[in-house]
């Protein structure tokens, strides 16, 4: 096949003067080459288009792919996700991972929550504080947890975001505003252990690749899996799958969050425990990373015995399956 391959290149808005915190959700060169590379190894013509600007651009002058593969995050918006699926949709070109509604609803977590807690998945008590004058009415217990509605990679998420009382939750929703400038969701904090499960697949044919539990070493920032903790993991955070029925109950959770949801091709999920051990949901990304050996899923895959071109492979042939493409190489 020829594959057009889209993404968000995070030097290139560094060089156009963003800064590192706002584009640490865009994708190195690093991951970018093992992605065209795993796909040239399968016998794929992979053409690297880059943002979604380009992609407009060339889509409007005629051009098609076999299929598109995208990984753009979007600028700005709360459903800059959507903007790349909803642009390849307008020009009815076929393309890897979620349709522009699941895109959008799974970055508004406070709406993600609804949609997986209506479906029996449980998830903490939370609130959306639309202007920071809403926090005097918050009416959870405290310790809370406090982070922006509408962003991925751990941002905000920060040794400040653990509040304690009432004292401190006006300065922590002040700064957080401030910075960030979009709704806040406020949680309850779950004090248990934290995981991550790998999907591939769709609707009833997806399937769970393994449960990774996510554990801070004595360098990391405490009780958090912060920006920082994820951008360090390789020095701060140790990951482990783990088995057994609190295993299967994080699967079950999971593959239901894809499902109802409407996750293509491929997910991971979030969760974390509460103080009676029992599983929360977090959050879910349609667009998990996907560089080798740094990003949650690869590493998750890697430990379960799939090594990196096998994942994407299976991710590839979610897709193809999906959308009745015939997966001959290009040329072939």
């Amino acid at each position: 096949m020829r594959i057009g391959f889209v993404y968000d290149l995070r030097d290139d808005y560094l060089g156009e003067g963003f800064s590192p915190e706002a584009v640490v959700e865009f994708d190195t060169e690093a991951t970018i080459g093992a992605i065209a590379a795993c796909l040239t190894g399968m016998g794929h013509e992979v053409d690297r288009i880059g943002r979604g600007h380009r992609l407009a651009a060339r889509l409007l002058a005629g051009e098609r792919w076999d299929l598109v593969f995208s990984i753009a995050e979007g600028v700005s918006g709360r459903s800059r996700e959507a903007q790349v699926p909803a642009l390849l949709e307008m020009f009815d070109q076929p393309y890897l991972f979620s349709d522009p509604l699941t895109m959008a609803l799974t970055l508004d977590k406070a709406v993600c929550k609804r949609v997986v807690r209506d479906a029996g998945v449980p998830t903490p008590p939370f609130a959306v504080l639309s202007h920071p004058d809403e926090a005097a009415g918050l009416e959870l217990g405290f310790p809370v947890f406090v982070k922006p509605l509408s962003e991925g990679t751990g941002k905000g998420c920060d040794l400040l975001s653990l509040v304690e009382g009432a004292g401190a939750l006006r300065k922590v929703v002040l700064e957080k505003w401030e910075r960030y400038r979009q709704p806040l969701l406020v949680e309850s904090f779950l004090p248990g252990r934290e995981f991550t499960v790998g999907v591939v697949g769709n609707g009833a044919r997806a399937e769970v690749i393994a449960v990774m539990e996510i554990l801070l070493n004595d360098m990391a920032d405490p009780l958090v899996y912060s920006m920082d903790n994820k951008e360090m993991c390789e020095s701060r955070v140790i990951y482990r799958l783990i088995e057994g029925p609190l295993a299967e109950t994080l699967a079950a959770r999971a593959l239901l969050a894809h499902q109802v949801l409407g996750c293509r091709d491929t997910s991971r999920v979030d969760f974390r425990c509460d103080e009676a051990g029992d599983p929360q949901f977090l959050e879910v990304n349609p667009l998990p990373g996907l560089h080798p050996s740094h990003s949650d899923l690869p590493i998750l895959a890697a430990l379960a015995g799939l090594p990196y071109e096998g994942l994407m492979a299976k991710i590839l042939e979610a897709g193809v399956e999906r959308l009745g493409l015939s997966p001959t190489p290009a040329g072939g």
